[in-house]
């Protein structure tokens, strides 16, 4: 990759993309090419069509998607595998078409079964039944990576497939109704704190186990990606370090400054019950993970202070 090469973030408007363009242009790309919903509406193929035989990139970052937490995976069905479905295939085709030299798609762990051995290694994938709560989304990441790897081999694309751990940050989603655990966690002691509620209802047992990544180290993953590997076969992104919920509910109580209680809803959903990526591959390659869970919930409720109402 050149430094002055025209590269597409897709998705920028949100966490992972933003953080992608924050961190291209700060290691010196010059030519970052984005277009919010308003101006291009990835689902909308005509549309996407036209974009890339205007603009014609040399690189695509793909980070946009419809995504949510367990509850509006729950409830949008439909819309989470059709909207996906729609995105992926249209921007990963007009690449395609128009000979964009690289392709980093971006899917999720939650790709991998819900029972895989732990910590998930690549080869985990379709050798067993996925999370039924968060199904949908699977089915469409999946879909976009067997699409990239089928361009690849057919074409012999330069498509490659990075699949990120749970991810917070700057610009994440603190919607109860539709955010992740950490995000919801962490707006949750934040108006526990200032109602000076007793305890904070946490959904489930608080026993599963989740690996969190900062989505800045998440970018700076991508960007390496990006720069220094061309293989099809899927890559891992995580920081290889786990924590039950009700320890990431009891720290983010303590760097919010809630000194209340937790009280665990046994009727809500707990997801899968571990979800560790092995990192191994990523690792030799030369990338670890810099920002540590404590700094990085701190850096995040910093930016939820200032910008959440």
């Amino acid at each position: 990759m050149d430094k002055s090469d025209k590269i597409f973030v897709a998705g920028h408007r949100g966490m992972v993309g933003s953080a992608i363009v924050r961190r291209l242009q700060s290691d010196g790309y010059s030519n970052v090419v984005t277009r919010d919903r308003a101006e291009l509406d990835l689902r909308n193929r005509k549309r996407v069509d036209e974009f890339f035989d205007k603009e014609k990139p040399a690189a695509v970052i793909l980070a946009a998607a419809k995504v949510g937490g367990i509850k509006a995976n729950n409830d949008q069905p439909v819309e989470f595998l059709i909207d996906n479905l729609r995105i992926q295939n249209n921007v990963i085709a007009a690449a395609h078409d128009n000979s964009v030299g690289k392709l980093l798609f971006l899917g999720s762990s939650c790709i991998y079964p819900k029972h895989a051995p732990q910590p998930i290694a690549e080869t985990a994938l379709l050798t067993g039944a996925l999370e039924p709560t968060n199904e949908a989304y699977a089915v469409a990441k999946i879909a976009g990576i067997k699409l990239c790897q089928a361009f690849a081999r057919e074409y012999s694309a330069n498509f490659i497939s990075a699949m990120p751990t749970n991810l917070y940050g700057q610009n994440d989603n603190f919607d109860l109704e539709t955010s992740h655990v950490l995000a919801a966690l962490l707006r949750k002691a934040h108006e526990a704190k200032h109602q000076n509620a007793r305890d904070l209802v946490v959904w489930g047992t608080g026993t599963p186990r989740r690996e969190f990544l900062h989505v800045d180290d998440c970018a700076a993953a991508c960007v390496f990606l990006l720069e220094k590997y061309d293989s099809p076969e899927i890559i891992n992104v995580g920081c290889g370090e786990e924590i039950s919920i009700r320890e990431l509910a009891e720290l983010i109580c303590d760097v919010v400054g809630f000194e209340g209680e937790l009280a665990f809803d046994k009727t809500k959903p707990d997801g899968t019950p571990r979800k560790l990526l092995d990192v191994s591959k990523l690792t030799k390659l030369g990338w670890r993970a810099t920002i540590p869970l404590r700094e990085g919930i701190a850096r995040t409720y910093d930016w939820f202070r200032d910008n959440v109402r």
